[in-house]
């Protein structure tokens, strides 16, 4: 990393910190959205980590995590630079929707194009103006709509990411494909390395999510020797230093068989036998109440809380 660097135009030099906007869109009224930047350099040269939130506008519980890293200066390194995005996608945090104002969803447009779409084009900056002074980045999502996921790590198969992964602690390790046109796929693409945090749903805050986030966060940076986190996590997240990862290789989404009201009867990151009941679908009419068992023994990552479902639809997810 050189001693100074320049992020729109902005020079930040070591030692300095400065909160630059990204203020490539507007609205169809011409009004500006400026996203916040926020970035610290400590004295000494070291990696540069980029942490991002709500690249998809309903998730605020990522918006929170990134907040709360911010807020109480864990940002701040001794070694090398941290750049905080606390939320990406400013227009769909406004609304609290997933989508930008173009109806997009900018987690699939990337790396985006200087004449494309409105979501396309802030891609396209967010691309060539931050990412390539980032080394690493961890990128704070949570389930969509209402499926809360366990806290877990999605990582592409590289060693050093996994050694990252594990380092971050989260209960669950997937290993999983970057998804084409993804702001992961696109950074990996740059040859950058990227942690893609799940954990909660959209909409919603749940204090062990975020406290997960956080810790894991602390502990990658901790690791990768920007900063030592030794007392932070200590005096406020013990409870999260010694959790060992378990590493996922196969899971799938159990549907529902019927139409109905729903109950699931198991929480996420729980343990389950086959043939345990989990869930159950019941008729509005008192008609029927059918159990849904677990086809195998594995462990629940994602849980579905929407309380009617249709046939067909996804309510629990489970390893193999």
């Amino acid at each position: 990393m050189p001693n100074d660097i320049e992020i729109l135009g902005n020079a930040v030099s070591l030692g300095k910190g400065l909160q630059v906007n990204l203020d490539i869109a507007k609205l169809h009224t011409r009004t500006k959205i400026e996203v916040p930047i926020i970035i610290e350099r400590a004295p000494k040269p070291g990696p540069c980590i980029l942490i991002t939130g709500g690249i998809h506008g309903d998730e605020v519980n990522g918006v929170e995590i990134v907040r709360q890293i911010v807020s109480k200066k864990y940002n701040k390194p001794t070694h090398g630079t941290i750049i905080c995005i606390p939320v990406v996608n400013v227009f769909g945090f406004l609304n609290q929707t997933r989508e930008f104002p173009d109806g997009r969803d900018l987690n699939r447009v990337f790396p985006g194009s200087i004449r494309g779409s409105l979501a396309s084009r802030y891609a396209y900056n967010l691309m060539t103006e931050i990412i390539p002074h980032v080394d690493y980045c961890m990128d704070f999502h949570t389930g969509g709509r209402e499926r809360f996921n366990a806290p877990q790590i999605r990582i592409n198969e590289d060693d050093e990411t996994l050694e990252l992964a594990k380092a971050f602690g989260a209960p669950f390790i997937l290993k999983s494909q970057n998804r084409e046109k993804s702001f992961r796929d696109s950074c990996v693409k740059k040859g950058k390395k990227v942690l893609l945090f799940e954990g909660g749903k959209s909409l919603a805050i749940n204090s062990d999510i975020t406290d997960a986030g956080v810790a894991g966060a602390l502990k990658v940076m901790q690791h990768l020797g920007v900063r030592d986190f030794t007392k932070e996590l200590a005096d406020d997240y013990s409870w999260r230093l010694e959790t060992e990862s378990i590493i996922i290789e196969k899971s799938f989404w159990i549907r529902a068989r019927y139409s109905g009201m729903y109950r699931p009867h198991v929480k996420a990151g729980t343990f389950v036998e086959k043939g345990d009941v989990i869930a159950s679908v019941s008729g509005p009419f008192g008609d029927f109440e059918k159990n849904i068992k677990a086809p195998n023994s594995g462990y629940i990552i994602c849980i579905n809380h929407a309380p009617i479902v249709n046939q067909g639809d996804a309510i629990v997810h489970i390893t193999k």
